[in-house]
């Protein structure tokens, strides 16, 4: 069997793939007009609930509804997809009349979300119906109907679920965030729910668990000669060294762009004193930040090292572009 072809030349590939963005660009985007009193009622049934949100939808409607049930999740919203097939084989007793539940649906006519949503609404659960068809069976039995139509799909034929989906999917984050603002949803409780992977390194570990302490962060007092600032740099390994005063307090840094600049100048190692050619007033950073902030000092400052200080400007420890890439928080 021959490979296929495209029967198209590239550019005229790209001209389809950019004419798929701009109707479903246009979908989300006819959206924005509509939104009114609904979307707030829906927002406020939500918020004023006691049980939990369960999302249902069927075929490309039902893989939206996973996406929206997740976002909700972690966000701050406790939710979950129920598959309205398996509802009506006994998962409808994973829902209770205290819950929300939102319905997913282009034409609203879904039969295997019909035949649970009449169950639903017996029980006294709230139902949210999300359709392309304001007239349809679905939305009039919604407590609050949210229209996530699209003019035309993607799909030349007008057939395959594309504009609508991307419109259904784009008013599902509008939903989670618009809770999770509503809620006050923070930083931390965000990292609390996505402990593994990227987002939660970045947003859980802080300096004081990546920065190196005690003899690792090199260190050495004010007074000293190149010669001493030279072997405590070679000894510490991390291309640099803090200079504290008597009292601990760090006043300056020598790093090792700073030893090969007094070297082309013939500075005397054994007579100079480190005072008299750091870097003085170095960035530092508090051991309680998270080390993204970290990274994007060093970034924005075009440095490679850190100190980390207490309020008092005591040296508590250090830390490098390696030690946050070990890390893993970049």
């Amino acid at each position: 069997m021959n490979n296929p072809k495209l029967g198209a030349s590239a550019h005229d590939a790209i001209a389809i793939a950019r004419d798929v963005l701009e109707i479903e660009a246009k979908a989300i985007f006819d959206l924005i007009a509509r939104l009114d009193q609904p979307f707030v009622e829906a927002v406020e049934l939500i918020l004023n609930s006691r049980g939990r949100v369960i999302v249902s939808g069927i075929g490309k409607s039902g893989h939206v509804a996973r996406k929206i049930a997740s976002t909700m999740a972690s966000t701050g919203t406790p939710a979950y997809f129920v598959h309205p097939a398996e509802a009506s084989h006994g998962d409808l007793g994973m829902i209770t009349r205290e819950d929300v539940f939102i319905a997913l649906s282009n034409s609203g006519e879904s039969s295997e979300l019909l035949a649970i949503v009449l169950l639903l609404k017996r029980w006294g659960a709230k139902l949210i119906a999300m359709t392309g068809n304001s007239e349809s069976t679905l939305a009039r039995e919604a407590d609050v109907h949210l229209y996530a139509g699209a003019a035309k799909e993607a799909c030349p034929l007008n057939l395959a679920p594309t504009a609508s989906t991307t419109a259904t999917l784009a008013l599902g984050d509008a939903l989670a965030v618009a809770l999770m603002q509503a809620k006050g949803f923070t930083r931390d409780e965000f990292a609390r729910s996505h402990p593994g992977g990227t987002l939660g390194r970045k947003l859980l570990t802080h300096v004081r668990d990546v920065m190196r302490t005690g003899e690792n962060a090199p260190h050495i007092s004010h007074g000293v000669t190149l010669m001493e600032t030279m072997l405590e740099m070679s000894r510490g390994r991390m291309g640099m060294t803090a200079i504290l005063d008597d009292d601990g307090r760090v006043v300056g840094i020598f790093t090792d762009g700073d030893l090969r600049r007094v070297l082309e100048k013939g500075a005397d190692l054994h007579s100079t004193k480190v005072a008299d050619v750091m870097t003085s007033g170095p960035n530092t950073i508090s051991p309680d930040k998270l080390a993204v902030e970290a990274v994007e000092i060093m970034e924005r400052k075009k440095i490679n090292q850190l100190l980390v200080v207490d309020d008092q400007r005591r040296l508590l420890g250090a830390l490098n572009m390696h030690d946050l890439f070990r890390a893993r928080v970049i």
